[in-house]
């Protein structure tokens, strides 16, 4: 009777391992979803011209130079941008406190200089000249633009009716800072 017993045991054990071990039929199946893209998005700015579009020699007192800038969002996603001016001072006579610098969008035409004013008017100076601000999020100034848009803007430097240094010299650089506008 032990015996039975023991050989009963034995049997129900090889039995469960069995079933636990997969000793029964199981149907199963596996898909794969492929081809899931993630691509970021990109800001790139550029100008047009690219260097020297704001040039005169031999200006007197009252002589101004009007020239048109057109800045392009050439990414994928809506940018804003900031500009800043860096002046050279390199006689040291200080041309580039004296000019003055204005900044219209593009209105009738840039020599007719009639657009909505961007920066300055009331005798801003070329060495402080600015669009908004380079710092990160959206600030007072900064300028919108689409992914893939332009925009047309009109420079005019001025020398102001004043006495002062003859033969001086100042290079400026525009530098534009862009920035997506999507989660910032």
């Amino acid at each position: 009777m032990l015996r039975r017993v023991l050989v009963g045991l034995v049997a129900i054990g090889v039995l469960a391992s069995f079933m636990g071990m997969g000793g029964f039929s199981l149907f199963t199946a596996t898909t794969d979803n492929d081809a899931n893209t993630f691509t970021s998005g990109s800001v790139d700015i550029s100008t047009s011209p690219a260097t020297a579009f704001l040039t005169m020699s031999y200006m007197a007192p009252l002589d101004s130079v009007t020239a048109e800038l057109i800045v392009t969002n050439d990414g994928t996603l809506q940018m804003r941008y900031a500009m800043t001016t860096a002046t050279t001072d390199v006689d040291n006579l200080h041309l580039d406190d004296t000019l003055t610098l204005v900044i219209r969008e593009l209105g009738t035409d840039c020599a007719t200089f009639d657009g909505n004013l961007v920066y300055g008017g009331t005798g801003e100076t070329l060495a402080a000249g600015f669009i908004g601000d380079p710092t990160p999020g959206g600030d007072t100034g900064d300028r919108l633009l689409n992914a893939g848009a332009h925009e047309h803007l009109c420079f005019k430097v001025t020398l102001p009716d004043v006495t002062g240094p003859m033969s001086a010299e100042t290079t400026a650089t525009f530098t534009f800072d862009a920035e997506q506008t999507t989660n910032n």
